[in-house]
């Protein structure tokens, strides 16, 4: 099952609903921000599994930008656990040294989020607010984002609430076991 999963993880990532997309993060455009358009890049290569530990992998690709890893790791529990259709659901930390990146957490839905909503991440009985963009969440305070990433290491358990693009309210929980030793294998991403 396990396995079947981050198969699943990769596929979205190729296909562009994942990590590939992470990197062009929503950013607020502004007449000192906007840029001429660029020349189309390269397709990235497909991700390759560094090391599987407990239930997090780490993983790299090259994309246009240089080499990207991240850590990665699937919900071990949905609620409601009936009538509804998840899809599946991924919480993810990035590293994309060539864009100047570090431990960048992202969750990643199997459905649309309800436009202008928040992401609440919970580990142990810290919380962190992530903003929403189709299916993705990323910590609407960046400044959090090594808060974050240390919970994480320490923690005992993460949560995350969230609400359908229907309305529907939804929570998850991941294991942490692994997620140190997975940071730590993507530490030296260059």
């Amino acid at each position: 099952m396990f396995v079947k999963s981050f198969a699943i993880a990769l596929s979205l990532v190729l296909a562009g609903t994942g990590i590939a997309s992470a990197e062009t993060k929503p950013k607020k455009q502004t007449a000192a921000t906007q840029t001429k358009a660029q020349p189309a890049a390269p397709s990235p290569s497909a991700p390759t599994l560094i090391q599987q530990f407990g239930d997090w992998g780490a993983y790299s690709y090259q994309s246009a930008s240089g080499k990207v890893c991240y850590v990665l790791s699937v919900a071990k529990t949905k609620t409601p656990a009936t009538g509804i259709d998840h899809g599946d659901n991924f919480f993810i930390v990035t590293q994309r040294p060539g864009q100047n990146i570090s431990y960048e957490p992202q969750a990643m839905m199997g459905y649309p989020l309800k436009e202008n909503s928040k992401v609440n991440v919970t580990i142990d009985k810290q919380t962190f607010v992530m903003f929403t963009k189709d299916k993705a969440a990323w910590v609407e305070n960046a400044a959090q984002e090594p808060a974050l990433v240390a919970a994480l290491k320490s923690g005992h358990s993460l949560g995350i609430t969230a609400t359908s693009k229907k309305g529907t309210g939804t929570s998850y929980t991941y294991s942490l076991k692994g997620v140190t030793a997975a940071l730590k294998q993507i530490e030296s991403c260059k």
